[in-house]
C-alpha cells in the first residue's frame, strides 16, 4: 500500500530475515533497505513521512523520548509521522511477564518457541498527551477494541 503512495520507500529493521521478507515482497519498488537498530541509528537523510506499525508498543518507556528525538531529525520540515499500534485491551490477551523492568510479554510462535517482548500498551488520549508533552503535534485514535493509530507532527520543525 506505501509504495502505491510514495516515489521511494525506505526499510530498516535490526533482523536480516525481516529485510529479506521486505526485499521479496517489495521487488519492483523503489525501496532502500538498512539493517540497524532503530535505538542506535543516526538518520542520513529526511523524510516526509515515518510510517511503522505495531512498533510503538516496544519501545521501553525509558528510550520513548530519545526514540521521538530521533524521528523528529528523521523528518523534513512539514512532515509528519503516521502509526498503528496494539491498544491496552491487548493486555487481556497478552501473557504478562510482571518481573521483568519493562512491560513485557511472553510469546509463543508457531513453532512453540517461547520468546519475551517488550510490550507497551498505550491508550490514545494518554499517548496523544504524552506526544504532545515531548513537543509534538499529535492526534491518536482508538480504532477498534484492539488497535490505535495516529498522527504526529513536531511542533516548531525548522
Amino acid at each position: 500500500m506505501l509504495s502505491n503512495r510514495a516515489n521511494s520507500l525506505t526499510a530498516l529493521d535490526a533482523a536480516p530475515e525481516m529485510l529479506d521478507v521486505a526485499r521479496t515482497r517489495m521487488r519492483g519498488a523503489a525501496t532502500r533497505f538498512i539493517e540497524a537498530d532503530i535505538f542506535r541509528w543516526e538518520p542520513d537523510r529526511q523524510y516526509d513521512t515515518i510510517f511503522f506499525a505495531f512498533w510503538l508498543s516496544h519501545v521501553p518507556p525509558a528510550a520513548m523520548s530519545s526514540f521521538w528525538d530521533m524521528l523528529r531529525r528523521a523528518l523534513k520540515p512539514g512532515g509528519c509521522v503516521v502509526f498503528l499500534d496494539d491498544s491496552r485491551a491487548k493486555a487481556e490477551i497478552e501473557e504478562q511477564v510482571p518481573e521483568e523492568q519493562v512491560p513485557t510479554v511472553l510469546r509463543t510462535l508457531a513453532d512453540g518457541t517461547q520468546h519475551l517482548a517488550v510490550k507497551v500498551l498505550h491508550d490514545s488520549a494518554d499517548l496523544t498527551r504524552h506526544l504532545n508533552d515531548l513537543g509534538w503535534e499529535a492526534h491518536v485514535e482508538q480504532f477498534d477494541r484492539y488497535h490505535v493509530g495516529g498522527i504526529a507532527r513536531p511542533r516548531n520543525h525548522k
